[in-house]
């Protein structure tokens, strides 16, 4: 009962930081492994639980999706679900032992991502005019890294997407909710077919993810925006530490 209450828990907190501001799979992947889930199953098992909260939420904000300055948006989406597709297949290809060695390093980055992805991208925009050829690049990395593990992906993708132009918050993070869930939907479909997915602790973890993004995205207006992002930074250093210690002391 205590593991499955942290599951409901970490699953609507996920799907509203998701829809808000991401880093979901700071909540949902901990919570797996602390309810002794192996560390390469909960990362699958994270990303089927999180697929259709990034779907639903995608749905909440559909008026604010817009295609992206002189890029197909059909090129996109094919360049975010060919990375999705090599970068889950890149995760069921890693030894076990090899993923745990890796996984601190994997919640660092996208750690600094979240905490610091903004204003690098503020920055960079300042300097730098990125065009299409390098934005479908990047994406096409940023679709590996989502299917592998996609912590703090849509924050990268954020990032990006400034030094192309995109400003308007409400469009981005439309857009962040879409694309996510492209990367995810062909891992998802492969961690399935391969039996990586814990079932039990998924499917419950699942139905709190969509509840949780569903209400994120409708009463995101009412929270305190630098608030909320500044305790979900802290969270997700801590948890990095936790794991860095877990793994190397």
């Amino acid at each position: 009962m205590e593991h499955i209450a942290l599951i409901i828990g970490a699953g609507l907190l996920a799907g509203g930081m998701n829809a808000v501001a991401g880093g979901g799979s700071f909540i949902t992947f901990p919570a797996l492994v602390y309810s002794g889930v192996p560390p390469i199953i909960a990362n699958a098992s994270s990303t089927v639980a999180l697929f259709p909260a990034s779907l639903s939420s995608a749905w909440e904000y559909r008026d604010y999706i817009r295609p992206f300055p002189k890029l197909s948006m059909y090129g996109m989406v094919a360049i975010t679900f060919v990375g999705g597709l090599l970068g889950s297949i890149l995760l069921l290809l890693t030894p076990p032992a090899g993923f745990r060695d890796i996984v601190p390093w994997l919640l660092l980055i996208g750690s600094l991502a979240f905490a610091f992805g903004k204003q690098t991208g503020n920055l960079l925009r300042k300097r730098v005019h990125i065009g299409p050829v390098v934005l479908l690049t990047s994406q096409f990395f940023l679709g590996i890294y989502g299917g592998y593990f996609g912590g703090a992906v849509g924050i990268m993708m954020m990032a990006v997407w400034s030094m192309f132009g995109f400003s308007d918050i409400r469009v981005t993070n439309a857009n962040k909710n879409l694309f996510v869930g492209i990367a995810n939907a062909i891992a998802v479909i492969l961690f399935i077919v391969a039996g990586k997915v814990a079932w039990t602790e998924t499917s419950i973890m699942l139905f709190a993810t969509v509840v949780g993004g569903i209400l994120g995205a409708r009463y995101s207006k009412k929270l305190d925006p630098a608030k909320l992002r500044l305790g979900i930074v802290v969270f997700n250093f801590l948890i990095t530490a936790v794991f860095f210690i877990k793994t190397y002391l």
